[in-house]
């Protein structure tokens, strides 16, 4: 394998929350508020509020669960999934609370995201031991719905919108692929075809950057993946000794830092993409 584009010098524990109160417990979720500061959903089901320098951290809600992904709406509401009870909460911004918001189907949310074009969250059902998994879908506003995309999937995962709005990127952790489903002009999802392929060793999250270029988070190794369609697939970064990238699930850009949850410590990382020219 090539060597990778950075070093670990790139990387540095952005906020470590060990000992901090709320602990950072094992996060798998990461999201970027639009106020600059770093979210973060937790093994003991708390959503955590990072300030935007990494200097404090503040519970904003919970569940009493496992949470799993997370993301935001333009009003700034975070729908989180959780593991323990099987159901995509939402905490709403203009209230501060955290409430159920759909569970309908689905039996390990693990990924949603938000299309506020269509009013519809999607989110993936990481079901792994049938090979059933797939992703559903919700309403925005009333969080009905139920299984959208209905082919089966080696364990659906992570998802990303393209960049143009019209599909979904999906890590298929047991393939290990990332595939793409198009999102058709009724709304349907289009046949799925898998575009990227030798993401070893279990792709976990996905982000697009700024300049369309796919970021691949694998959580066994803790490495990250660079993909562009003219060049093909890189590894960004890799940690032999799992430490400041440490299990690497959910990855989230702000500008020119890109932000890891680590399920594997109790910390979150910041890699400057700078130094990859």
């Amino acid at each position: 394998m090539a060597k990778p584009l950075l070093d670990m010098s790139a990387a540095r524990v952005f906020f470590d929350g060990i000992f901090t109160s709320p602990r950072v417990a094992h996060p798998e979720g990461v999201a970027v508020h639009q106020d600059g500061s770093i979210w973060c959903g937790t093994e003991t089901g708390d959503l955590l509020r990072l300030a935007a320098d990494g200097g404090s951290v503040e519970r904003m809600g919970g569940t009493d669960g496992f949470l799993l992904g997370i993301a935001f709406d333009s009003a700034g509401n975070c729908f989180a999934c959780d593991l323990r009870h099987a159901a995509i909460f939402r905490w709403d911004a203009a209230t501060g609370h955290m409430e159920r918001f759909a569970s309908s189907g689905i039996r390990v949310p693990n990924y949603p995201v938000v299309d506020e074009a269509r009013g519809w969250l999607y989110v993936s059902d990481s079901v792994g031991e049938d090979k059933r998994s797939g992703i559903f879908r919700y309403d925005l506003e009333t969080g009905e719905g139920g299984l959208w995309c209905r082919e089966a999937m080696s364990f659906a995962n992570g998802m990303a919108m393209a960049p143009d709005g019209n599909g979904l990127y999906v890590v298929e952790s047991d393939a290990p692929c990332i595939s793409h489903v198009p999102i058709l002009p009724d709304g349907a999802a289009g046949p799925r075809k898998v575009i990227v392929e030798g993401v070893h060793n279990v792709p976990d999250g996905l982000a697009f950057a700024p300049d369309g270029s796919l970021f691949i988070s694998c959580y066994e190794p803790s490495r990250i993946y660079r993909w562009r369609q003219d060049r093909g697939l890189e590894v960004l970064i890799e940690d032999p000794a799992a430490t400041t990238l440490a299990h690497p699930t959910n990855i989230a850009f702000k500008g020119d830092k890109l932000y890891t949850a680590n399920l594997g410590r109790w910390h979150i990382t910041e890699i400057d993409l700078t130094l990859s020219g």
